[in-house]
């Protein structure tokens, strides 16, 4: 019990900021290489459609590199004093980019696919597909602000 005393503040950091970082980078790795697959067999054909495809596999990345952002800021929070209070609330504040993160990487992947056959059909349209993925998007920046906020409330 006196170590969950004395560490269990730096514990709980540990696995918020674990938490933020490992999750939307599981989705996104998922979402990145699920789109490269698909985008890699429309190249096989029609090799000059590689930028927009290109951008429709790196649109689900994005949320791993908001939960590395969110980790780090966790990380930087406090070191192995810190009390159990503030640990908590770290780990609280990284929860909104952990789950919104791994969550929308994985549907920003699945709507990047169908604008893949969108670009395979219609290539002219494509730009429409950019801005339905963006659509996912917008929620991971929303938990990104909101554990940016929370984070920024912790002494």
């Amino acid at each position: 019990m006196n170590f969950f005393t004395n560490y269990g503040g730096f514990i709980f950091m540990l696995l918020g900021a674990a938490l933020a970082a490992l999750l939307p980078g599981i989705g996104s790795a998922k979402g990145v290489g699920s789109v490269g697959e698909a985008s890699a067999a429309l190249l096989i054909d029609e090799p000059q459609k590689f930028a927009r495809a290109l951008i429709f596999q790196l649109l689900p990345g994005t949320q791993g590199l908001y939960g590395f952002i969110i980790g780090i800021l966790a990380m930087n929070k406090g070191g192995m004093d810190m009390g159990l209070q503030n640990g908590l609330a770290v780990f609280i504040a990284c929860l909104p980019m952990a789950f919104v993160g791994y969550f929308s990487a994985i549907y920003q992947a699945k709507v990047a696919l169908a604008d893949i056959d969108l670009l395979i059909k219609n290539e002219s349209q494509s730009t429409k597909g950019i801005i339905l993925a963006v659509m996912v998007e917008t929620y991971a920046i929303l938990a990104l602000v909101i554990s940016i906020m929370l984070l920024g409330q912790i002494a």
